[in-house]
């Protein structure tokens, strides 16, 4: 494992209309934002930890990350805020790796990035993706520079806004993830699923 540190994104540029009012990164959780909760807990083993956001957006401007705005307007799903943070990773001459978090997963494992990086075969440069009982889990998953061509195409040529779409046409290594309580990829969507993640913690903190 190379012990430079990988880059990594949170993504944040979903439009939480399941939430109700206000974007669901900035939801109160324990008495901070969602979002500093997730920060906390890769920020550490990321070298930068950048924040995919959509074009416009300052609502993310005060929690000290590097902001990066989508390329294309309007929410086309996650594969645009990837598509976007390696462009600005290859802008910038970066090849590190890049790590991919959501903003809404109160409970994503402090190793995750360690075990991605564990994964890695440098080889023939796959993703490396989580699964989580049997099933994928591609917003927790690891790419590199290399990717950008197919995962551009994907964006700007065939309307792909989903990151399992474009698993389908890269070589990728699967990371299945040992069963634990909380669920360590669990996101929140909606007003019951953060009640549910609240009980978690608190039931984790008695």
């Amino acid at each position: 494992m190379n012990l430079c540190k990988p880059a990594g994104v949170i993504l944040a540029g979903g439009r939480s209309r399941r939430m109700g009012d206000g974007h669901k990164a900035l939801y109160d959780f324990h008495g901070r934002p969602l979002l500093a909760r997730v920060i906390d807990r890769i920020k550490p083993h990321l070298d930068p930890l950048l924040l995919s956001c959509e074009s416009g957006n300052s609502e993310f401007n005060d929690f000290g990350l590097p902001l990066v705005p989508d390329l294309l307007p309007n929410f086309r799903g996650p594969l645009t805020g990837l598509y976007s943070a390696l462009q600005a990773m290859a802008d910038l001459g970066q090849d590190t790796g890049l790590v991919l978090c959501p903003c809404d997963a109160p409970f994503v494992p402090s190793n995750l990035v360690r075990k991605l990086a564990d994964a890695y075969k440098g080889g023939n440069k796959p993703v490396v993706v989580v699964s989580y009982r049997g099933v994928l889990q591609p917003t927790f998953s690891l790419w590199q520079i290399h990717h950008l061509p197919v995962i551009r195409d994907a964006v700007l040529n065939k309307g792909v806004g989903g990151l399992k779409q474009v698993l389908l046409e890269l070589p990728h290594t699967v990371l299945e993830w040992t069963p634990a309580e909380p669920p360590p990829f669990f996101n929140i969507n909606t007003p019951a699923e953060l009640k549910t993640a609240l009980q978690w913690l608190d039931h984790k903190d008695s």
